[in-house]
């Protein structure tokens, strides 16, 4: 059944200003706040360098060949990548915060195995589990929006961003170190501690908030898919150079992973509550953030790869001589560098946008890698470089969440961003694979061993500047959202300045201007004043576009958080009652009220027959003034129940079939009891009709007669013409006389009685001087 609104609900309008969440101790509150969830995507991201030192010793430590001892890397690389969109939409459905410490209780389970082990399974088993916390990352950054103040948005997220390329730098020289001066045991004890110590302050500071909407299920077969075909790509790319390209391991994972990947997509776009919304992927500003995300997610990783080698190879081979530690030490000022610019990168988000911060993050990214081909002659030349290039990447990381989340609905922002690192992590892991074969195909030799040539490492530094530009130009291609006055250079002059409401009602707001705090409150009820616990909120833009909904709570209340200030369209829905829709415009700090009444609840049931039996007919349900509130099918037995009406409403209930007069019953809906006192019987006749032929007085059929129908009352119900048979047929008369009357040459006429529900025959006569036959 479809409901027509008969208008908008009654609403009030109160504004009123949420004095705890405008206060400096919550200001303090969520800087704490976030400095935990920083610090903890900082722990997380040290497990992708924390075994770098110690790599080439992995194959006697755990007495096994070098092949083998390479899963210790790819077992974290493949859990983190299939991690990050799993939690996310995990965060989304039972809450962030348990998320996030279910991920930092994995990652001391896994780094107590790794602790705890010497052999290659459990130690492949530990890695894999401690790749699973990489779900605190996407987590965190989309929980900032929901725990910061508005001017504090950006930059939150710009730090936790930055904390996926600042883990990894520094984890390097950090782990390095350990390495050097204890058991290599050591790191993941070190890494068990740093984890215990997030676990507990996520524990006791970060705050639940529970937006999900309580009717969704988790995607199991969804979450299998995705991890098999992830797997089957992911793994064919990072060990290809191992295996050779073209063997048939390679190719059958690779393209046996996107045939997986392909079947799950069709599989997705069908479920009602998919782990990925593909079609919510496929908005440009999402779509195209994800794809430039590989592209700067390779150019992230190549210098990673490719410039700790160039320190450490002998400077008699070209190399620059460094040891381990001190290659690790040139490259940690480029991952401080990442969290230095975080607070730049947020400040850019403010002012032209997180497009444009994007796109100038992935052009500085590519100057450092063109700075890196041109100067590779000292250490400090690479240094530079990385600086450079680590500048890039704290920009444009930080960009990517905030394009994402303003794109998506808060209720989907977890998974929506976990795909954003899922991304990343393709593009990381593509940069691995590449640099590799790069590296290799162009060696020279040094003893036993063959290192690469100076020709290599210019061509890495190469194809990293091109990634980087290629993100550029894929950046520059996402849809442009307006912005409000006063974040660009193009500010009225105060005296030119629109009006608080009629500026917002004139823009849309830009992703990264988002609010956490209530910024529309109220309640859903019932005509009669009962709470509607089962409704739910719609909030949508001047364009129609979702920017947020919200389930209500059991006392009928609600609260909406994720929107900036603007003007907007606030549509309450509930089963079996009239939607209702107000308008409200958004400024400032304070919080606006509005509270629905839906008219509804009452309900008109009655059955639809003929004289042999029930009737497959349609019912309309009209009000006083003729429009139409509601429509319904009836059952195979005839029978219908209309909803969504008001108790005390007079409304006609009609019943229309095909081959029969429709009819029509007034009905008043019974105030007491919400319903009509007993089901409406509704009878429909059959349709009655007449048809014949028109002929001249010698029988020759006459073409294009006129032969109408004339009521008892003399006024003409139906007519027609002959066809080329001389034969009419007029359908959908009831029952009594009528006068049928033909005209061509000269009119004639003959009365007919009709019987209802039967097939009645009139022949007419024109010009014969007789009486026509009528049977």
């Amino acid at each position: 059944m479809t409901t027509t609104p008969k208008g908008d609900a009654p609403a009030t309008d109160t504004v009123a200003v949420d004095s705890e969440l405008t206060d400096d101790n919550h200001t303090g509150a969520a800087i704490a706040v976030v400095a935990v969830l920083c610090f903890g995507g900082l722990v997380a991201s040290l497990m992708q360098t924390l075994i770098i030192p110690i790599q080439p010793e992995l194959p006697t430590l755990l007495d096994t060949t070098i092949s083998n001892a390479s899963w210790v890397v790819t077992a974290t690389l493949l859990a983190a990548a299939v991690a990050m969109p799993i939690a996310g939409r995990l965060g989304d459905m039972f809450g962030k915060k348990r998320i996030i410490l279910i991920s930092s209780l994995l990652l001391i389970v896994g780094s107590l195995v790794c602790a705890l082990s010497s052999a290659l399974i459990p130690m492949i088993v530990g890695r894999a589990v401690q790749g699973l916390a990489m779900g605190f990352i996407p987590l965190g950054i989309s929980l900032m929006r929901e725990v910061t103040p508005p001017r504090l948005t950006s930059m939150a997220v710009s730090a936790m961003s930055a904390t996926m390329g600042v883990g990894g730098a520094i984890g390097l020289p950090l782990a390095a170190w350990v390495a050097q001066q204890w058991d290599w045991h050591a790191l993941f004890w070190v890494s068990a501690g740093l984890a215990a110590i997030v676990t507990a302050l996520v524990a006791f500071l970060v705050p639940h908030i529970d937006d999900s909407t309580g009717d969704e299920r988790f995607d199991i077969i969804g979450a299998i898919g995705l991890t098999i075909g992830l797997s089957g790509v992911l793994i064919a790319v990072s060990k290809g150079n191992d295996w050779g390209w073209g063997s048939a391991t390679t190719l059958g994972l690779l393209f046996g992973g996107l045939v997986v990947l392909i079947v799950w997509g069709v599989f997705e776009l069908r479920h009602s509550t998919p782990l990925v919304d593909l079609r919510t992927t496929a908005r440009p500003a999402v779509l195209l953030t994800n794809i430039g995300a590989i592209a700067i997610g390779f150019g992230m990783m190549a210098q990673t790869i490719v410039v700790p080698q160039l320190l450490e190879i002998p400077t008699a081979m070209g190399g620059l001589g460094q040891t381990l530690l001190a290659a690790g030490l040139w490259m940690a000022p480029g991952g401080l560098m990442m969290l230095v610019f975080a607070p730049v990168s947020g400040t850019l988000i403010n002012t032209i946008g997180a497009k444009f911060t994007l796109a100038i993050g992935a052009t500085v990214l590519g100057l450092g890698y063109l700075g890196a081909f041109l100067l590779m002659n000292a250490p400090w030349q690479l240094a530079l470089a990385s600086v450079i290039c680590s500048a890039g990447v704290g920009i444009g990381y930080a960009a990517m969440p905030t394009l994402i989340m303003g794109a998506v609905p808060m209720t989907e922002a977890g998974a929506a961003v976990g795909l954003n690192g899922l991304m990343r992590s393709i593009g990381t892991t593509s940069a691995s694979a590449v640099m590799a074969l790069v590296l290799t195909s162009s060696t020279v030799a040094y003893g036993p061993a063959d290192v690469p040539s100076h020709t290599a490492f210019r061509w890495c530094f190469l194809i990293g500047a091109i990634a980087a530009f290629v993100g550029v130009a894929i950046t520059l291609c996402i849809p442009t959202a307006r912005r409000r006055s006063g974040t660009n250079t193009d500010e009225k002059s105060p005296a030119d300045a629109d009006p608080p409401v009629a500026a917002a009602a004139s823009e849309t707001p830009e992703p990264g201007f988002l609010s956490v705090r209530p910024r529309l409150t109220g309640s859903i009820s019932a005509g009669d004043g009962t709470p509607l616990g089962t409704a739910a909120i719609t909030v949508t833009d001047i364009r129609g576009n979702q920017v947020g909904t919200t389930a209500v709570q059991t006392d009928g209340t609600y609260t909406v958080r994720d929107i900036a200030d603007g003007t907007y369209t606030v549509i309450a829905t509930a089963a079996g009652h009239s939607p209702g829709a107000l308008t409200v415009s958004l400024v400032g700090e304070a919080a606006v009220r509005r509270d629905f009444t839906l008219a509804g609840g009452s309900v008109v049931r009655g059955r639809v027959h003929d004289a042999d039996g029930p009737l497959a007919a349609h019912v309309i349900v009209t009000d006083q003034s003729g429009a139409v509130v509601a429509q319904t099918q009836t059952d195979p037995g005839g029978h219908f129940t209309i909803s969504g009406l008001s108790r005390g409403d007079i409304v006609a209930v009609t019943a229309s079939a095909p081959g029969y007069q429709p009819a029509s019953h007034l009905v008043t809906v019974d105030t007491a009891a919400g319903r009509t006192a007993e089901a409406i019987e509704i009878l429909l006749v059959a349709n009655s009709g007449i048809e014949g032929s028109v002929r001249t007085a010698d029988g020759s059929p006459i073409v294009g007669a006129t032969v109408s129908a004339i009521g008892r009352d003399q006024t003409i119900v139906a007519s027609t013409t002959t066809d080329s048979a001389g034969r009419y047929r007029i359908d959908g008369l009831t029952g009594g006389l009528f006068t049928m009357v033909a005209n061509m040459y000269e009119p004639a006429a003959v009365q007919v009685k009709v019987h209802a529900g039967q097939r009645n025959t009139a022949d007419i006569g024109l010009g014969s001087g007789r009486d026509p036959a009528v049977s």
